[in-house]
């Protein structure tokens, strides 16, 4: 490129004066932008004004039923019987620990009296499920000469004498509630609060950040600093990740400092630089500002999405800054330098916009409506960016362009590149070497060496938790810490798994009976299975009762089938256990407490109970999957599981779809593609490294990854088959495409690497997650791209060089100069 003379695809004729240029040159897109430059500029600046007041106006919020896959058969079985299992779903589990003593200090029990009352009356609470100590639902049976006797835990009128407290006492261990409501030493009790998914006065949906806070709220002023609470469920540990979020600000504003330094130590121009970031940050506005206008809220998953918008943004509006700053350092006009970079790059720009959107977009096929969201919010925030960065960009650069230092500078550093007499002209020289053979079947064995060393580790790769407690979040977090506590102090987890009993009649009499032995046969089969506690059902707590009719001789300790038998042990527990039998007898779960929610434990509990159902179903009683938090966690691993690949299937299809209507050459496609699915294969084996499994968190970490990576191999693979379609060789060719977009691939690729890392320090962990993971494949396609492309061309694109040999083409200056835009565009 010495002395800037030679025919290079990315110049075009030098137009100092604006009068010598043809403004009716270019195709109509351009004629229509650029001819019109003030009108667009302000429908933006209004668009921008009405959208950043919706923005203003969003809500962060999330909902139990958007992280389930809503129709997947189980979770609608879930959702048929959901009033016949309270508790049983979304629900909180509050642990009020006495520091100083035990549970039946008076003033223990009367802040705890504070404290549930005044969570009772919280909006949002399901009231006829709570319980506590102080809840009459909580209630002691015993075995007496005379029959059943028995009442509330809480003694009628309690207070808190020594005679009140000695009958507490006993009733405690009449219920048999230690180590559910009360803890195996005696230091704390539990309260129980399901939670309606809706307020009932209003029908919006529950607020979580709103009832975390309610929560901390009468923690503070009803506890008084006398009792410790521990607060463990799906409510709080959104609340939790919704706190964690105000950070989010922060890590937004030191990407946006990082893109900054980065562009302005490249460019040396303020303008410029101002102007690129300023016109990702109008795309954030605009996808905040639509995806509030539609009713969408951001939730704890899908508020990192702005981050991805912002550095999409960056990414290309580096590209178009750097076209225009190399022509304007060449003696062309501003605006002539911003009409032939958006003839250059458009098209390009677009197919790259288009893989992103496709990327986010194809997460919709998954089931679970909190991934559809993410996908959403993230496809409209892609989708603005074809106005913003490649329509608005190039518009106000042609206003204020770039400083005459900075083009100067550009092209001093483009011709030492040239010469190679810079550190980036020895770069450009060392990758221009993996276009010939030795070079480029090295580069190919080390990257399958790469896949395959990769490919093996990936194998082990899980679907769901891996660890105990809430994986989303820090082990050293107060809610982990909270769920600690809470699994060392009670003998039952809060991990169920509930199968659903159903009987076909729906009376409470000895037609029951069919449905009461089958579920303690299942309680048999489950309690055999490694991971879980213990189990409870109508089943097993039927042969206590039974034997309690009897004076609790162990003869009777048995499933009777005699009639008026039956029928006297369903009332007792209907009466006794009402969350372990439906009103109308119709409904009755086998509950199974875990050990813990690791994906291995969930899959050998739903493969007993599968089995068991579909052998012991029939037409008078049946077993549906599933309720409980394991068991919707355990459905949600299985679509994630067929989700993953499916997903993986979908976007590179589209991917491989677009670069095809893109290159019109499959050999392209798959220099193109093979970067990114070493990649992909290399980020599975690094989430096996780094312990994480896929879930809803991580899920659609690849899809991004592969939607983003393919703008590199776009913007470069543009270029090269421009300049090989004119005669120029390989070498020639790629070297082109390396110092006119190359050099910004580098740069973006540690721009969009140095915004995300910023992730890795968030509270939220699968925020963290996704920074490295997202980091590394960044970086890996960057690498990949520059070193790959020129590799696989070596065997797959060295004929299009050829071809255009053979039909005459010239790669004269005159020539190339005046089919350069157009060749993009076709290309």
């Amino acid at each position: 490129m010495a002395g800037g003379n030679n025919a290079q695809f990315d110049k075009m004729p030098v137009v100092a004066d604006l009068a010598q240029f043809d403004s009716r040159s270019g195709n109509a897109l351009e004629r229509l932008i650029f001819n019109r430059r003030p009108w667009l500029i302000i429908i933006c600046a209004i668009i921008t004004a009405v959208l950043g007041f919706q923005a203003m106006r969003l809500d962060v919020n999330a909902s139990f039923e958007k992280m389930i896959p809503l129709s997947h058969p189980y979770i609608k079985n879930y959702l048929a019987n959901k009033a016949d299992l309270k508790g049983l779903g979304n629900s909180l589990r509050i642990v009020v620990e006495n520091p100083t003593g035990d549970i039946y200090d008076p003033k223990y029990l009367a802040g705890l009296r504070r404290i549930n009352d005044a969570l009772f009356l919280i909006p949002g609470v399901d009231r006829p499920g709570v319980k506590s100590l102080w809840m009459p639902i909580v209630r002691w049976n015993v075995v007496t000469e005379k029959g059943f006797a028995g009442g509330p835990v809480m003694p009628d009128g309690f207070d808190a004498s020594a005679q009140a407290v000695a009958q507490l006492r006993t009733n405690v261990a009449r219920a048999n509630i230690v180590g559910s409501i009360v803890s195996n030493d005696l230091h704390s009790s539990m309260i129980q609060l399901p939670l309606l998914d809706h307020y009932a006065d209003t029908g919006k949906p529950l607020d979580y950040a709103k009832l975390s806070h309610q929560i901390d709220e009468v923690i503070k002023s009803e506890g008084r600093g006398e009792v410790r609470v521990h607060v463990v469920g799906f409510a709080k540990l959104i609340g939790d990740l919704i706190e964690g979020l105000k950070q989010v600000a922060m890590y937004f504003g030191v990407a946006a400092a990082i893109a900054l330094v980065v562009i302005f130590l490249y460019t040396r121009c303020y303008r410029s630089t101002l102007l690129v970031v300023a016109c990702s940050l109008i795309a954030v506005v605009w996808q905040l500002g639509i995806i509030r206008t539609l009713g969408y809220v951001l939730d704890p998953y899908s508020v990192l999405v702005p981050f991805l918008v912002f550095a999409i943004g960056v990414s290309h509006g580096a590209q178009k800054m750097n076209g225009i700053t190399q022509d304007i350092g060449r003696g062309t006009h501003r605006y002539v330098a911003a009409r032939y970079t958006f003839r250059r790059l458009f098209l390009a720009g677009l197919t790259a916009l288009l893989a992103d959107v496709v990327g986010f977009a194809v997460l919709m096929v998954i089931d679970i409506p909190v991934i559809k969201d993410l996908a959403f919010t993230a496809s409209v925030g892609v989708g603005v960016l074809v106005f913003t960065n490649l329509l608005l960009l190039p518009v106000l650069l042609s206003y204020v362009g770039v400083s005459p230092s900075a083009a100067r500078r550009s092209v001093r550093g483009e011709q030492n590149d040239a010469r190679g007499t810079s550190s980036a002209g020895a770069l450009w020289n060392l990758l221009d070497r993996f276009t010939e053979r030795r070079w480029a079947v090295a580069a190919i064995v080390c990257a399958a060496a790469l896949t395959v060393f990769g490919w093996s580790i990936s194998q082990h790769l899980q679907i769901g938790d891996l660890d105990s407690g809430a994986p989303e979040l820090r082990p050293d977090s107060r809610y982990n810490l909270d769920n600690a506590y809470t699994n060392a102090h009670f003998g039952l987890s809060s991990d169920l798994f509930v199968v659903i009993g159903k009987s076909a009649h729906g009376t409470c009499d000895a037609n029951n009976f069919p449905l009461v032995l089958e579920a303690d046969r299942l309680e048999t089969a489950l309690r055999g299975v490694p991971g879980v506690q213990t189990t409870t059902s109508v089943g097993g707590l039927s042969r206590w009762v039974t034997s309690g009719f009897y004076e609790g001789y162990p003869k009777w300790y048995t499933i009777d089938r005699v009639p008026s038998i039956v029928n006297k042990t369903v009332w007792q527990i209907l009466l006794d256990h009402p969350d372990l039998l439906s009103q109308t007898c119709g409904t009755a779960p086998v509950i199974a407490y875990l050990t813990d929610h690791k994906a291995a434990t969930l899959s050998r509990v739903m493969e007993t109970a599968e089995v068991f159902a579909k052998t012991h179903s029939d037409a008078d009683h049946e077993f549906l999957m599933v309720a409980g938090s394991a068991g919707i966690d355990a459905v949600t691993n299985v679509v994630v599981a067929k989700a993953n690949r499916t997903m993986l299937f979908m976007v590179y299809a589209a991917v491989i779809l677009l670069c095809f209507i893109t290159f019109r050459s499959w050999r392209a496609v798959v220099v193109a593609v093979v970067p990114l699915g070493i990649t992909s294969v290399l980020c599975e084996a690094l989430m096996v490294k780094l312990g994480i499994g896929v879930k809803v968190a991580t899920l659609p970490v690849i899809a991004l990854g592969v939607g983003i990576g393919v703008d590199y191999a776009l913007y470069l693979l543009s270029v090269q088959l421009a300049y090989q379609r004119t005669g120029q060789p390989l070498r020639v060719a790629y070297r082109h495409a390396v110092q006119f977009t190359g050099k910004v691939v580098a740069l973006v690729g540690v721009t969009l690497a140095a915004g995300v890392v910023t992730w890795t320090f968030s509270p939220i962990k699968f925020q963290a997650d996704m920074g490295i993971l997202l980091t590394f494949m960044f970086l890996w396609n960057m690498i990949g791209a520059l070193i790959l492309i020129p590799a696989l061309s070596h065997f797959l694109l060295q004929g299009i060089s050829r071809k255009a040999v053979a039909k005459g083409t010239v790669a004269g200056s005159a020539n190339v100069e005046a089919c350069s835009g157009e060749a993009t565009l076709r290309s």
